[in-house]
């Protein structure tokens, strides 16, 4: 089974993006995040998400 929650490590290597902008992305609410007691996870759907919406035509 694949793991449901990502660190901003695992999610910044899995986009190719360093950590710093995984957080600035989860700061700006652009990438979906939860906090589970002190520790901060992104959904694997979350990174679905994001690079559809990078591939979105835009009006």
């Amino acid at each position: 089974m694949p793991r449901l929650l990502l660190t901003p490590e695992e999610a910044a290597q899995t986009l190719g993006i360093g950590r710093t902008k995984v957080y600035e992305l989860i700061l700006d609410r652009t990438l979906e995040s939860v906090k589970i007691g002190a520790s901060r996870r992104v959904p694997s759907e979350a990174l679905v998400e994001f690079v559809a919406s990078l591939r979105a035509p835009t009006p």
